[in-house]
């Protein structure tokens, strides 16, 4: 699916460098393959020495003979970007974007090419344990999405939809969500501490205690409702604590600030249409 195939990264930053790894690991490509385009060679250096892959400083050098082109940049240097590139690229190229808040159609606009896939990973993809939303556009052929659907896989898991607005919601779920778990895990651990723990032995208990929880979830494939019952017997310790997060409005509280985030990722993205079309 990806032999022959000339990948290159526009950014070589961390989600750059993970999608990167991953694909090596799975042994989908070979470092031939890669090419990595920033603007610090330092940066290209320690990709090379780590990976075996090609780097430059250059975008359009990388870009202009690839297949595929990661767009992998921060959402403020795009519209520079895509000038950058325009003209230079492929006819028929497939354009992967994992830009934060750049629409489909700005990118089209912008690089004047129709192959265009856009996704949602989340800081956890660093680690190959990521959750990545994604979409394409109707000129991306079936194999097109099998490419890209696999350089994707290599941040983890990965779920394609037919609308880009659930990229919107995707952002304020998956790719937010892990801020939602630490700040969680930070005040589990704030409450050991103030119960008497040390630091050290919260965080441990928290981070099992989480471990353990995820794990119960995957291999019950229960309704998370129904495992909480298990464990809050009536009139019991759980059933307490459980009753003081609900009087606190904790689940209105979470829900109203997935929504805000929702609202957020809408308005960026409308922010980032505007700017890339002036």
């Amino acid at each position: 699916m990806l032999q022959q195939q000339t990948l290159a990264f526009i950014g070589s930053g961390n989600m750059a460098e993970a999608m990167i790894r991953g694909l090596l690991e799975r042994h989908l490509v070979t470092p031939e393959q890669i090419v990595a385009s920033g603007p610090r060679e330092v940066r290209g250096k320690e990709l090379h020495e780590r990976y075996g892959v090609r780097t430059t400083t250059d975008n359009v050098a990388a870009a202009s003979s690839a297949h595929i082109v990661i767009l992998s940049v921060k959402p403020q240097v795009l519209p520079r970007v895509l000038t950058e590139l325009r003209g230079h690229l492929q006819p028929g190229v497939l354009i992967l974007s994992i830009v934060a808040g750049a629409r489909i159609r700005s990118i089209m606009h912008g690089l004047g090419q129709e192959r265009v896939v856009r996704a949602m990973p989340n800081t956890p993809a660093q680690l190959g344990k990521g959750m990545t939303v994604w979409t394409a556009t109707e000129m991306v052929d079936p194999q097109g999405r099998t490419q890209a659907k696999a350089i994707l896989g290599a941040l983890g898991e990965e779920l394609y939809v037919d609308d880009e607005t659930y990229l919107d919601m995707a952002t304020a779920l998956s790719g937010t969500g892990p801020a939602y778990v630490f700040l969680f895990m930070e005040a589990l651990i704030d409450a050991g501490v103030h119960l008497g723990f040390s630091r050290h032995v919260a965080e441990k208990l928290v981070l099992q205690t989480i471990e353990g929880a995820l794990a119960m979830a995957r291999t019950s494939r229960r309704h998370p409702a129904v495992l909480r019952n298990m464990v809050t017997s009536p009139g019991g310790t759980s059933a307490e604590a459980l009753y003081q997060l609900e009087k606190g409005g904790f689940r209105t509280v979470l829900s109203k600030a997935v929504w805000a985030a929702f609202k957020k990722s809408q308005y960026l993205g409308d922010l980032s249409e505007k700017k890339l079309e002036e």
